[in-house]
């Protein structure tokens, strides 16, 4: 093999590109969920998701024990918390101000968090792009309940990039740490969805979604994500998330027939090129 194509294999492997791979696989969370019954609660959804999709992480990543043991217990308890708190955090921040804003608020908040400070000038315009692309209609519904939990997903998923981060920095494999930590937060997520009731799950469209959710949203992505953390930062693989919103708008555009406004797809024109940026660097 040449060293080309063994460069461009690794840049493929454990850069950037499964990161945004995981973000096509993302994009296509809220059209999926939007096929669920009209009986089950937008955060029995994302749990019953969770919950699958954690426990399938587990089971199959090689090595998960030797982290359990080696690894500091304390870090993958509070990666299991802010995994779980995402997910019971963004879908009723969805369901109480929308799917803009709580996306942009989501979304925003860990790469202001954590990229500001090693790249200024391309997380301000990745983070500009995506707010235009998805508030770009005029049709944002502020809730402050919806905005303060967007907020809480969004610290969430920070916290847990950065955890992820640093276990896969000490050298732990990367499956393994996304197991153990996606295995906790399944155990922590089972008793709300017991809870918020899972009898919708049984119906064809519900087993469909959970599936959906489960396999792809949820298992393949964030093997992906774990992958391309090998070689990203915390900062960088956060801001590439932003690409996730643009996926779902295409998706809305080809698969809803939704139309997009001028505004929107300015946006992610200049979302599209600071992403670009990032992922070249």
């Amino acid at each position: 093999m040449s060293t080309l194509a063994v460069r461009l294999r690794a840049r493929f492997t454990r850069g950037p590109l499964p990161i945004l791979a995981a973000c096509v696989l993302w994009g296509t969370t809220g059209t999926a969920s939007s096929l669920a019954p009209d009986s089950a609660p937008a955060s029995a959804v994302g749990a019953a998701g969770l919950v699958l999709g954690g426990f399938l992480l587990f089971v199959t990543a090689r090595g998960t024990n030797a982290v359990l043991r080696t690894a500091d217990r304390r870090l993958l308890s509070l990666g299991a918390l802010t995994v779980a708190g995402y997910a019971l955090a963004f879908y009723p921040a969805v369901e109480r101000t929308g799917v803009a804003v709580a996306t942009t608020v989501a979304l925003a908040t860990a790469p202001i968090v954590l990229g500001l400070r090693s790249r200024p000038l391309v997380t301000s315009a990745a983070v500009v792009g995506c707010a235009v692309l998805v508030l770009g209609g005029g049709d944002a519904h502020v809730d402050l309940v919806g905005v303060a939990l967007a907020v809480i997903a969004g610290l969430s998923f920070a916290v847990y990039s950065v955890i992820c981060a640093h276990l896969i920095g000490l050298g732990h494999p990367s499956g393994a740490v996304v197991g153990a930590v996606f295995g906790g937060a399944s155990v922590l997520t089972l008793p709300v969805l017991l809870l918020l009731g899972v009898g919708w799950v049984a119906t064809p469209s519900g087993l469909a979604v959970t599936a959906h959710l489960a396999v792809f949203t949820t298992f393949v992505a964030y093997l992906l994500f774990g992958r391309g953390l090998r070689r990203t930062s915390a900062a960088t693989a956060t801001t590439l998330t932003l690409a996730e919103p643009a996926v779902a708008a295409v998706l809305g555009v080809v698969v809803l027939h939704e139309r997009l406004p001028f505004a929107s797809w300015c946006g992610m024109g200049v979302l599209g090129l600071a992403l670009l940026a990032l992922a070249r660097g």
